[in-house]
């Protein structure tokens, strides 16, 4: 139609709609643009440097046979290589638009390029949901794959017959199969989605289940320590009172060790109850107890043994500047009591040296120590278990420490530990094997709570079921291009 032949008014309406339709025309396509590059820029690196790759390989298996076997017409297959190389990163976001525009691939003078058209169909129908659009976008692929050479036939004469039946089986082979394929492989996406979210699930549930049962066990040994040792204490220092009080009177000189009993056991109930306050908190270890390990509270500890007959003597020479951890003055304060203990029920009298110094030449590292000589003749030391010398190797251990416990050859005994000031984290214990009970006739049955199977044990059945239905699908798909390659090659 020509605009100039209209009346101005229907004219100048024409070239409103005109340039509205370009306006609209340039937004969507500078709105495509903006999500398209903000799209880019989201993507993970690894994913970039794959699409890279890929568009390298599909340019060289393009371009390169060309130069070797040159085609009839190389402009047009030049033309249709970097055809197919747009469509290598179009087949990932624009997935449908990718499959509709493999159609013209089949019909052109390139034939190298035919080799990308099932890539790109199985892994952009892969993308497509539901199915049928995926199927819908195949079938116009396939009828533009047809048709082409159909409409070119009735301006050029030639065999249009033949030329319509091959390309209907290469449609077939290249875009129904790679598509039947891709819609197999696609619907395994949710499953596999759904599977790994089951197994999240069982694992969070798990993990509450073990950290309920946990805190259950706690809160019954805080109950248990509390209606026993907290009753036995108790009487000790009702009775260590009344002791005092009759010492003081009768037995002046005992006064000072009756004063000293009574208050051990007021202090036993105060740690008691911390312990029980622990124990009823979920973590142990996410509040320490304030103002232990510190200078005072260590010459506490000292003159707490000075009064019960032990020469003690303390060294401290860790720097006022020094900042260790909470974590770290609590393991110092167990250190000493657990060692300044041992020497009163296994050396009483002997001299012993106490010594807190910042480790030279390191990052803050803090060594404690104590150290007592022979115990002198005639004692009879009590029989120990060393169950506190495990526990606290285990303490330090877990900060990341050293520790070392044994005897020294003049007779004496030595407790000494390593620690980080600032330690940066637990390391992981080993994991003990789930309980088993034994049968009487040889059959171990295990018990207790059992993990939950992993994401590729759940998912492997059915990943090598869909796996093995696409290879057999596209099996004629490959064998096809093997010849027709292997065709162009003798040509």
């Amino acid at each position: 139609m020509d605009v100039r032949r209209l009346p101005p008014e229907r004219a100048r309406r024409s070239w409103t709609r005109a340039g509205i339709a370009m306006r609209h025309t340039a937004r969507a396509v500078r709105r495509e643009a903006t999500e398209g590059w903000a799209t880019a820029r989201r993507v993970p690196r690894r994913t970039v440097a794959t699409e890279a790759l890929a568009v390298v390989s599909a340019a060289a298996l393009g371009l390169i046979p060309l130069l070797l076997l040159p085609p009839e017409r190389p402009v047009l297959a030049v033309l249709e290589a970097l055809y197919a190389v747009c469509l290598i990163p179009l087949r990932r976001y624009r997935p449908v638009p990718a499959v509709v525009g493999t159609g013209p691939l089949l019909v052109g003078p390139n034939v190298w390029v035919v080799a990308l058209v099932p890539l790109i169909v199985v892994s952009a129908t892969r993308r497509i949901t539901p199915p049928r659009r995926a199927w819908l976008a195949a079938g116009i692929a396939c009828a533009v794959s047809v048709v082409l050479p159909t409409a070119g036939s009735l301006i050029v004469s030639g065999p249009w017959l033949t030329d319509t039946v091959g390309n209907a089986i290469s449609a077939v082979l290249l875009v129904l199969l790679p598509a039947l394929a891709g819609t197999l492989l696609g619907r395994r996406r949710p499953l596999v989605s759904l599977l790994r979210e089951r197994n999240a699930y069982l694992e969070q549930a798990r993990s509450l289940t073990a950290a309920a049962a946990r805190m259950e066990e706690r809160t019954r040994i805080a109950g248990e320590m509390h209606d026993l040792l907290g009753h036995r204490l108790s009487l000790i220092s009702v009775h260590a009172g009344a002791l005092e009080m009759a010492a003081a009177r009768q037995a002046p000189p005992l006064a000072g060790q009756a004063e000293l009993l009574r208050t051990t056991a007021g202090t036993a109930m105060e740690e008691l109850r911390d312990i029980l306050n622990l124990l009823r908190r979920e973590e142990v270890t996410s509040e320490p107890e304030a103002g232990r390990g510190t200078h005072e509270d260590v010459g506490a500890l000292v003159a707490e043994s000075r009064r019960a007959g032990v020469a003690v003597e303390l060294v401290w020479s860790v720097p006022d500047t020094a900042d260790p951890s909470p974590r770290t003055r609590q393991s110092v304060h167990r250190v000493v009591r657990e060692g300044l203990t041992n020497v009163l029920k296994h050396a009483s009298g002997a001299p012993t040296r106490v010594e807190v110094a910042e480790v030279a030449g390191t990052t803050g590292e803090i060594e404690v120590s104590v150290t007592n000589a022979a115990p002198r003749p005639g004692r009879h030391p009590q029989p120990g278990t060393r169950s506190g010398l495990v526990g606290l190797e285990e303490r330090i251990t877990l900060l990341g420490g050293s520790f070392t416990a044994g005897p020294l050859r003049d007779g004496g005994f030595r407790v000494a530990a390593r620690l980080p000031s600032r330690p940066n984290g637990m390391p992981r214990l080993a994991v003990p094997p789930p309980p088993t009970n034994e049968l009487a006739n040889g059959q171990t049955v295990r018990t207790g709570t059992r993990p939950p199977l992993s994401t590729e044990v759940l998912t492997w059945p059915r990943v090598l079921g869909a796996g093995c239905a696409a290879t057999l699908v596209i099996l004629p798909t490959v064998t096809f291009l093997v010849l027709l390659l292997t065709l162009a090659v003798l040509r």
